[in-house]
């Protein structure tokens, strides 16, 4: 399969990786372009590309970049891309590195506003799991304790794909269903980076209650404040 994938930060970067182990062709882009990618891409085995070869990569096209750098996106990134191919999108919103973003402090739910600025449907996951596990953690089907991780989006035929490629990568996918309820693995929630298996991934979503979402995005984003601070530090 051909893989897109915008972003090179630690999520991209472990993506990219296991990938193009598992015999995908993948091209890789940042903002900063190809030339700063060399390096990384020749360690991995993708391809360094500008932002909008990325967009047109292949059957799946991942968009893993801090939430205020989409806005940043090339206007019309995904024109002329068939409808077809699947979007993902691993995002997060942090009010401290992100700033303030009238629209998901308002209510609107994450994956929806980045859908709605990118003018393609998403779908959501590899957002819930920290890179280092998305890295090292993944089994076989069928292991014992294998760490599940949510998808949320539409169509449900592109959701469908991204929960092959989830199982592919040593996950179990579990399908929360259309992208109105990837709330329930956006920062904070009791799914978030706790590598959960199925069952227990499955309880996590259902317990999660949306009128506390500014609860949970505040814990979050002070877990992570605390979390930079103490890397600075040390």
């Amino acid at each position: 399969m051909k893989i897109g994938i915008i972003g090179a930060g630690h999520i991209g970067a472990a993506l990219a990786r296991k990938w193009v182990k598992l015999g995908h062709e993948v091209v890789i882009a940042n903002s900063r372009g190809p030339d700063s990618l060399r390096a990384l891409a020749a360690e991995i085995g993708a391809t360094p590309v500008t932002v909008e070869q990325a967009a047109r990569g292949g059957e799946v096209v991942v968009v893993t970049i801090p939430q205020r750098a989409v806005e940043d996106l090339p206007k019309n990134l995904f024109a002329g891309v068939p409808s077809d191919v699947v979007v993902i999108d691993t995002g997060n919103y942090y009010p401290s590195r992100d700033g303030g973003i009238s629209a998901l402090t308002g209510g609107q739910i994450e994956s929806e506003w980045v859908s709605g600025l990118l003018g393609r449907p998403v779908v959501k996951v590899f957002n819930n799991i920290y890179s280092q596990s998305l890295a090292e953690k993944g089994t076989p089907k069928g292991t014992p304790g294998r760490i599940a991780l949510p998808v949320a989006g539409d169509p449900p035929d592109a959701r469908a794909k991204v929960l092959r490629l989830v199982d592919e990568l040593g996950f179990d996918p579990v399908d929360v269903g259309g992208l109105e309820e990837s709330w329930r693995q956006q920062p904070g929630t009791p799914c978030y980076t706790r590598d959960l298996d199925a069952r227990s991934l499955k309880e996590a979503l259902a317990s999660a209650d949306r009128s506390r979402i500014p609860e949970y995005r505040k814990a979050a984003d002070d877990a992570a404040k605390a979390f930079f601070e103490a890397q600075k530090k040390g």
